[in-house]
């Protein structure tokens, strides 16, 4: 196909399908063998030449076709051995006759295919009736809406407009195309049809609009869905909306509303049509955002303690620039607290008129004085959120110039400085929801015994690094050759309540020592050791304290470290170089972008949770947490600006998009797509990309575009979005810059699917579409502690595990078999799976007769009469699908039941697990590994008993939609009887999560 060839209409496609193409047929023998291939001039038949069959052999009836399926989506396609020799988008298939054959081809490009698919099924669609060449007669929909728009531009009434203002209106209506590309149109059209001139008329506007602002990959979307092939009815658009977009309860009205809001036309709106213009537009609304809305907003929740939180915080927030020359401004406070910020540090200095200071460089145009900085603090605070913010004071000031600091945070902030005590008798740091409103001071406390208004207190190591840095140490008095030691006042010092600093010594005196209010900095060096060494017991610290992690002093440039590195681990408080851009500073924005953007994110239920094993380190899937798998297709790119060093380039880019996973060790990966050759502003990708992850709730996804034919710099755009906040189905990618400021227009157009990667052993790269039967299947079992009475306990788990993984795989390849045999990829649902079934009858002469009986809960599908032999194979792997998910549905809650009783069993053990272990003797290693042990069972049981519940809803979940379907589809009958979907989503209780305050450090 050309590339300057637009396939814009139904009738581009069937123009291009009469004129034949080359495509290779894929026989089962493992061979292919190039054809030419036609539709006829009647429209009734393909045929491809040359053959060796008689020449009305070579031909299949366009009345006798099932069938059309995109990508590699039959027996012969998977299996072959020539498969990995061309990509899934050249490859299509034409499922035709009584017996289900199918014709497997592959093309030059996906445009070709795209012309062949939405050909061959517009024309199926009309069944026994010949339609006329699409396009002539009767002017469509669209046709009669540009018309009119043409009409209201033509000022004079003469059925003709000046270009300039053509020009306008196509852009206007297309925001994001250059004036460029649309004079280049007409200009081309006008020559085309030797009518060159200042004016244009309606038919050459018309084509132009239609030329220009058709996206390929949208119509071929809409043609699929379409009942007409021209346009959505309400009950099209609802179908989209429920089996690709996975919106559930979507109603007519609903759809109605949405015709109602993005179709241009007045007549689409008043039919409730949705035309290919209305339905490019809704694609590309807020409403169709790949970023879930329900993460607009405060979604989780608020009431755990301060320390399961990760908090936004700042380093350095008065920069503009870096670390040393760097200048400082007030506005950069407004700018990150405007971004949800939660922690921001001050440095108090002297001031040289008695008034302390704010800077973190030797330069003098960084000096702010400290009462305009606690101002702008109270004027902005929690303008972004309402959740607590902590003011990291770091002291280099004398006492005198402390206590002016003191009055003027007291005056300034009043009620909402937090000054209570702390209390003795809890465990756990109050909650974000119960510190609304409320500022928190962290800094040195002079000690319990100090009596004067002035003492001594130790140096904090981010305070000596500053001092060095500046070249300011006077405040510093050494103490004989031990930890360096700072005069601190009291007026300060009474300000700390919740987030008292003290020094870090090791775990162990931590867990004996450190109070709950006592807060750790770890400077990024240390903290990154701990990260290597002894992720487990650092992971645990954080379950309980408060840890805040600053950069490098090395890091002069004000570069940012990776926050996952800390994540993982559970720190809560990671500093950023807010005035930094870059793929650092990209992921801190994209993850606090969760919850609302209110600064405060819940850490995993893995790592909160009082017992509980966790590696940070972990390179494969973790006890009890359901791996998931990304199935994520980058199909196209929208007006992509030029790379900022391409300067010297011409106007075209020559994109490729990299999509990564960032999270912990065993998710990060990264794929990238081909590069989308002299494409200009809108190239097209159609490319497939797959991930496995392992700890959703900590995987974050940067999309990156970047420019292969480069001159300086490569970079293009990015989005950066946390895993949990991802929509299904097709979506656009709003794109942003390096700075994270959106770019006008620009966009990728995706489609995202998230399935489950089942089953407790060891992740397989090949996913779900991988044929579990064909290995030993692997079970999550209990590990020996070394005490007999809990090592019995937890024994009796053993068979209910081995019945949960059986129960949940089962299904699990089932499902997939079933899917399979429908020509769909593991990504489908339920709903697809019927409705393809539902297809193939319908487009049949001689359908057989086969039904779904709806009266009951499952509901069986049976045929009357002879079948063919591929829907026989259906209709067995259906059985199987159906029986196996009753098995999981009426024994989950028993063996949920005896899971739960054993993690329940094990927990009591657990106040008492140190008195135990020392009547045992353990002691060292063997300790360890007994807590480990112990900690792993606890995970093991919790986690596969939550998988089980799961699977219980899913099976539940997919009966509704088998009866949903079969209602909608008309192959269902006694439909009355089919259950409310109320009875058939009841969840299996979930285990309640364990209250804190115990001793989490244990384990």
């Amino acid at each position: 196909m050309p590339n300057d060839r637009k396939i814009n209409s139904t009738a581009a496609c069937i123009s291009f399908m009469l004129e034949g193409c080359e495509l290779k047929k894929v026989r089962s023998n493992s061979r292919m063998y190039s054809r030419f291939f036609m539709l006829d001039a009647d429209m009734r038949s393909v045929r491809w030449e040359p053959s060796k069959k008689d020449s009305e052999k070579a031909k299949i009836e366009i009345k006798s076709v099932k069938e059309v399926r995109v990508g590699k989506k039959t027996p012969v396609l998977r299996s072959n051995g020539l498969s990995d020799q061309f990509p899934d988008e050249c490859a299509f298939s034409i499922i035709y006759g009584d017996n289900y054959e199918s014709l497997d081809l592959v093309a030059s490009s996906a445009d070709v295919v795209s012309a062949w698919v939405m050909g061959l099924r517009y024309l199926v669609s009309y069944g026994k009736h010949t339609p006329e060449a699409p396009g002539t007669g009767h002017p469509s929909l669209r046709t009669s809406w540009i018309s009119s728009v043409f009409d209201l531009a033509d000022l004079e009434k003469s059925g003709r407009i000046p270009v300039s203002r053509a020009v306008q209106l196509i852009k206007a209506l297309n925001p994001g195309m250059k004036t460029s590309t649309i004079e280049l149109k007409f200009k081309e059209l006008q020559k085309a049809s030797e009518r060159p001139g200042a004016e244009v008329a309606c038919d050459l506007f018309v084509e132009a609009y239609c030329e220009l602002c058709t996206r390929p990959e949208i119509f071929f979307l809409l043609v699929q869905f379409s009942s007409n092939k021209e346009y959505l009815g309400l009950k099209d658009l609802l179908m989209f909306l429920e089996v690709e977009q996975g919106m559930e309860g979507v109603t007519e009205e609903k759809c109605l509303e949405i015709v109602g809001k993005y179709e241009p036309s007045k007549e689409g709106r008043e039919k409730g049509y949705l035309a290919i213009d209305g339905f490019t537009r809704y694609l590309l609304s807020a409403d169709c955002s790949i970023f879930d809305p329900q993460h607009r907003k405060v979604c989780q929740d608020m009431a755990q303690p301060l320390s399961h939180y990760y908090i936004s915080s700042a380093h350095s927030a008065c920069l503009l620039e870096d670390n040393f020359w760097g200048r400082s401004d007030i506005s950069g406070y407004i700018s990150v607290l405007g971004l949800g910020c939660r922690s921001i540090e001050l440095v108090l200095w002297d001031g040289p008129e008695g008034e302390p200071v704010v800077y973190t460089s030797p330069s003098a145009a960084s000096c702010m004085p400290f009462r305009a900085v606690v101002g702008l603090i109270d004027q902005h605070a929690f303008t972004a959120s309402a959740y607590p913010l902590i003011l990291c004071l770091v002291v280099r000031c004398s006492a005198p110039q402390q206590r002016l600091a003191a009055q003027c945070l007291r005056k300034t902030l009043g009620e909402k400085l937090y000054l209570e005590p702390p209390n003795p008798a809890a465990s756990y740091l109050p909650s974000p929801e119960q510190l609304k409103g409320r500022i928190l001071i962290k800094g040195k406390k002079l000690p319990p015994g100090c009596e004067d208004s002035e003492g001594e207190v130790s140096d904090e190591e981010e305070g000596r690094e500053l001092a060095r840095r500046l070249g300011q140490e006077e405040w510093e008095v050494p103490d004989m050759g031990g930890p360096r030691r700072l005069r601190l006042s009291r007026e300060l010092s009474e300000l700390v309540s919740l987030c008292q600093a003290v020094p870090f010594q090791d775990f162990e005196s931590s867990r004996r020592r450190q109070q709950y209010w006592e807060m750790c900095s770890f400077s990024e060096v240390e903290a990154g050791r701990f990260t290597n060494e002894c992720p487990a017991e650092l992971v645990s610290y954080n379950k309980r304290f408060l840890s805040r992690i600053y950069p490098s002093p090395m890091r002069i440039d004000a570069s940012n470290m990776n926050p996952q590195d800390f994540w993982k681990c559970g720190c809560q408080m990671v500093a950023m170089n807010y005035q930094t851009p870059g793929l650092m500073m990209d992921l801190n924005a994209g993850w606090f972008r969760q919850n609302g953007a209110c600064g405060y994110v819940l850490r995993p239920a893995i790592m909160r949770e009082e017992v509980s094993y966790f590696s940070a380190n972990a390179k494969d899937s973790l006890p009890g947490v359901p791996a998931q798998l990304l199935h994520l297709k980058v199909i196209s790119g929208q007006n992509l600006p030029k790379p900022k060093g391409s300067g010297a380039k011409g106007e075209v880019v020559e994109p490729y998009v990299c999509a990564e996973i960032h999270g912990i060790p065993a998710d990060c990966a990264e794929h990238r797509t081909k590069t989308a050759l002299q494409s200009g502003d809108n190239p097209i990708f159609d490319e497939s990309l797959e991930f496995q992850i392992n700890l959703p709730e900590l995987a974050v996804l940067r999309f990156v575009v970047l420019d292969d034919d480069y001159i300086g710099d490569e970079f293009i755009a990015q989005y950066t979005i946390p895993f949990e906040c991802l929509q299904p189905g097709y979506r656009h990618v709003p794109l942003q810059s390096l700075a994270g400021e959106p770019l006008p227009h620009a966009t990728l157009f995706v489609h995202v699917a998230i399935t489950d990667r089942r089953g407790g052993g060891k992740g397989h790269r090949r996913g779900l579409s991988g044929r579990r039967g064909r290995r030993v299947r692997e079970y999550t079992s209990t590990k020996a502690t070394g005490i007999k009475a809990i090592d019995e306990v937890f024994r009796t788990a053993t068979q209910p595990l081995r019945e949960a993984t059986d129960l949940r795989e089962n299904v699990q390849n089932a499902l997939v078999s079933f899917k399979e045999l429908c020509g769909l990829t593991p990504a489908a649902n339920m709903k697809q799976c019927i409705l393809t079934v539902a297809a193939w009858l319908l487009h049949s002469d001689s359908s057989p007769s086969v039904t779904l009986n709806l009266a009951e809960k499952y509901p069986p599908m049976e045929a009357k009469g002879p079948i063919p032999d591929l829907l026989r194979k259906v209709l067995t792997a259906y059985e199987t699908m159906i029986q196996t998910s009753r098995t999981l549905i009426e024994s989950a809650d028993a063996v949920y039941g005896k899971l739960i009783q054993a993690q329940q069993a094990g927990m009591d053990f657990h106040k008492e697990l140190h008195r135990i272990e020392a009547k045992e003797g353990l002691r060292g290693r063997k300790l360890q590994k007994a807590l480990e042990s112990f900690a792993w069972n606890i995970t093991v049981l919790k986690g596969q008993a939550d998988l089980l519940k799961h699977a219980k809803a899913e099976a539940l979940d997919n009966l509704w939609q088998i009866h949903n379907a079969g209602q909608s589809c008309g192959i269902g009958r006694n439909g009355s009887a089919s259950p409310e979907p109320s009875q058939l989503r009841a969840p299996l209780e979930p285990i309640p999560e364990t209250e804190g305050g115990g001793d989490t450090a244990s384990c």
